[in-house]
Order: C-alpha cells, then structure tokens, then sequence
C-alpha cells in the first residue's frame, strides 16, 4: 500500500502539475479526516506521510494550555497534566497519542484526489490573485456573470470579482452579459466565492479613470489630488501640475471635451467639475465652489472651516441643488464650509463683535470707545492683549504707554482669574477623563459646567447634549464620545 500511495501523489502531481508536496499536504489532510472518523467527539488529528516510503503515521493531539483555561478536554489538555506524561512540555504545544494509521485504500483515491484538487483550486485562484495584485493594477473590468440581491459577480479572465450592490451607481440598469469596469477596493483571502471587491462609486473609481484617459497623469506630469462624488449625479476633482506649459483643466478636459467625455460615459453620464488644487487652503475652497463666484471668504484654522461670502445671483449656484455643489466641494477639500450671502456674513461678523466687545469691556474694565479700538486694530482674544509684543500695542494712535501697560496688565490679571476658576472647576474632574484621547483642560472645564466629570458620564451623553455643552462640531464630538466607550466594548470582548 506504500507503493500504491507514492505512485497516487506521483501520477497526481503530473496530471495537475503541480508540487508533490501538495499532494502530500492534501492526502495527509484527507486521511487526518477519515481518522476523525472513528470518534464521536470533536478530535484533533496529525497524519504524516513519509515522503520516501509512503509510511503513514496518525496521532491524536492536545494543545497545551494554562492550568484553569480548558476549555474543550477534546482538544485540549492542562500543563500540569501534560507534564505528569512530557516532563519538558510548554504552553502552546501538543500532547500526541499514536493512532493506527488509515490507508490511503480505504478512504479511496477518489476521495483523496477531491481533497486534492480543492486544494489545487484554492492555490490556483490565490495565484490568480497575486498576479493580479502584483501587476499594481486597481481598475478590474469585466463581464457580469449573474446579478443576486447582494449585487453582480463579474468575471474577467479567471478572475471572479464581486460589485456590491452599495457600490453600483444609483438608477445605472446593469443586466447579465454586459461589460463593467470597476475600483478594487478590498481583497477578501478568506472564505469561497470571489476574493475582490468593486465599486463604481469610490471616489478612487474616478481618479483611476482619468489616469487611463489622460497620458500626462501616468507619465507624471499631472497629478488628480483629491476627488468628491455624488455618484451618477455629480463629481469634483482637482488637478495638479508643476510644469508651467501644462494647462491642467484643459489637458483633462480633452479636445472638444474627448477626455472628460469618456469619463463621463463610464460614470452613467456624471458631470466631472475640474478645478485646480492649491496649496493655499482659501484658493483651493473657492476653485472647489466654482462655478459660483466667491465675494470673499475668512477662514477659521481652530474650527477647520472657512465662511464663504457669495452675492445674492450666486448663492444658490455655490449651495447646489440638495446642497451638492458645497457639500461635495467640502469632500474634496477637507474643509467645513458655510456659504453666506454678504448680508448674513455682515451679521455674523457683528454679532462675534458685540460679543468681543462685552469681553473686553467685562474683563478689561474699559468702555465701549476702547474695546472698539481693540477689535478695529485686530484684537481678537484677552491671551493677545495681555501677549502680543508691546512695540505693536504702541503703534496704536489712541493708546500711550500707560494705558497700554494698564491693558496688558488687566489682560493677565483676567487670564490668570480664568485659570484658577477653571482648576476649581476641574477639582471633581476625575483622571480617566482628563487623560482620554482628545480632552483637553479647556474642554473638561466646559463639560465640568454641564455637570460632566468622568469618562463615563461623558460616554452616557447624546451627540446634541455634547455639542450643545461645549460648541464643538458634530466630527469631533462624535470620535470623543466614541473614544470615551470603548472601554465598554473592550470589557464586552473580555
């Protein structure tokens, strides 16, 4: 029978050309399988094959584990009774009884050469995979197989990809036979059915595509630095290029339009805005917002977010139908932003004045006349008042030196005044919310006010009582209400 077992993996291995070690490693399993068999439990089983012989050998096994963790005595064993048997034995590994060995004649070759050719099939499509991979390639496009509630299988070649139903452009009519092309986003190694997911809504989807239609981006000369979609509807990307002789717009947009065109025709008609990326934060928001004209524009580095000022003609234009044209020029630049008429911009600016100015006027013990000369030289905080270099504070007409050493000086009395209140306020603060991820003095202070002083009381709170107790936006409040959890989840796994 030993012979009888070299010549399977022998004529096996040439009939699939593949590895006799495969075949080995695929008979050793079928066998490990017929020996599990002849029990009734669930059982670890070892088969070896002697690759000279054709000897086999078949062993019950335990693993190892710590005294007080069994947790299945099928398949595993205590240290300390592992030890009575292998004085030298650890943690980790196993404990084996020899078993009589299964010939490979009773499970049948049949049986085994099933085993062996599933094995052959896993090796073949993991290849196909890599080769795929291998070839950097991020773009699949091939033909719909079949169409399920979970969306369309799509073979190309050997290869089977899946394109979630999520991840089709909305009211595109795809039916079995017609050719699709597609982002791969994920590569799932595990389980049957298709390894690669698609998807023709990613923003990347778009960016590959213009990488195929337009020479310069894969010879380096242009580059797509960011794109937004509202997949079917309407897109945004922007361009890029150091090399002056280079129009990046036009060069996208093709002649009469051909580039931007076959774009378009992949992506179920959606109109592509192209506009130019800018290392300056306020141009790249006002190329974004095109093709609304913006009046003027005041960015806000703390908040990450710009007020965007637009003339009356324009302010439906810079919104977007649903609010598309700011919503998607926000995706593509990172940036929060909010379009306003100059009517409403003026009274938002008055408002932060008259708020400025009851600060000053509260905390610096000045009248109206002297906060507004303040604000009006671009005082913004008591920090720089009580800061800022006084050679500047001087060059203020209206002020002499005493009256600017007496306004620093009340600046810092009022900080410091600021800083004691806070620390009494953070007394009851406990440490677990002082040092999570994310908290600073500042805002623990504000939620000490709300009557919030551990990291489970701020875990407990809705998004709206977050943002309504300390003004931040939903983003941040939402990642710190999360982090403030995760000690929950984490004792749930436990």
């Amino acid at each position: 029978m030993s012979r009888e077992v070299l010549l399977l993996v022998d004529a096996l291995a040439r009939e699939k050309s593949v590895l006799k070690e495969v075949v080995f490693a695929a008979l050793e399993s079928a066998l490990a399988s017929a020996a599990k068999k002849r029990f009734k439990e669930e059982v670890d089983v070892r088969v070896t094959i002697d690759r000279e012989t054709g000897e086999s050998e078949a062993f019950r096994r335990w693993l190892v584990v710590p005294d007080g963790e069994l947790e299945d005595h099928d398949i595993q064993v205590i240290l300390t009774e592992a030890r009575k048997q292998i004085a030298d034995i650890n943690v980790g590994e196993y404990l084996e009884e020899e078993l009589e060995p299964v010939e490979a004649g009773r499970i049948g070759a049949q049986a085994a050469k099933q085993v062996i050719l599933q094995k052959i099939r896993d090796a073949e499509r993991e290849q196909i995979i890599d080769d795929f991979l291998g070839r950097g390639d991020s773009l699949l496009s091939g033909t719909i197989k079949r169409l399920d509630r979970e969306g369309a299988v799509i073979e190309s070649g050997k290869i089977e990809a899946r394109l979630p139903r999520d991840q089709m452009i909305p009211k595109e009519n795809l039916r079995v036979g017609d050719r699709v092309r597609g982002w791969v986003g994920k590569v799932n190694r595990e389980g049957r059915g298709p390894q690669l997911f698609m998807s023709r809504t990613a923003p990347e989807f778009i960016m590959e595509l213009f990488r195929l239609e337009v020479p310069e981006i894969e010879q380096g000369l242009l580059q797509v630095k960011a794109a937004a979609r509202d997949a079917g509807v309407r897109a945004k990307i922007a361009v890029h290029t150091t090399d002056r002789r280079i129009d990046p717009i036009g060069t996208c947009v093709g002649v009469r339009g051909s580039r931007v065109q076959a774009v378009t025709g992949e992506l179920a008609g959606e109109r592509v805005d192209i506009v130019l990326w800018s290392e300056d934060p306020a141009q790249f928001v006002i190329g974004a917002l095109a093709p609304a004209n913006v009046s003027s524009i005041m960015v806000d580095e703390e908040k990450h977010s710009m007020d965007v000022v637009v003339d009356e003609d324009n302010l439906a234009l810079a919104i977007g139908t649903g609010g598309r044209n700011v919503r998607l020029a926000s995706e593509l630049t990172g940036w929060k932003i909010n379009i306003m008429s100059a009517e409403e911009s003026a009274g938002k600016q008055e408002s932060e004045r008259a708020a400025l100015r009851e600060i000053f006027m509260g905390k610096l013990d000045v009248d109206e006349e002297v906060a507004d000369i303040l604000i009006d030289e671009g005082f913004s905080s008591l920090d720089e008042v009580a800061y800022v270099p006084i050679n500047e504070m001087l060059e203020i007409e209206a002020f002499d030196e005493d009256t600017v050493n007496e306004l620093r000086e009340r600046a810092r009395n009022a900080l410091l005044t600021e800083a004691i209140a806070k620390e009494e306020k953070l007394e009851t603060t406990t440490d677990d919310l002082l040092n999570l991820e994310g908290m600073d003095r500042d805002l623990a202070a504000k939620l000490a006010d709300a009557n919030v002083h551990t990291r489970d009381e701020l875990a407990e709170l809705a998004l709206d009582e977050l943002v309504e107790a300390t003004g931040l936006d939903e983003e941040r409040a939402k990642v710190l209400i999360m982090t403030a959890r995760a000690h929950w989840f984490e004792n749930e796994s436990a």
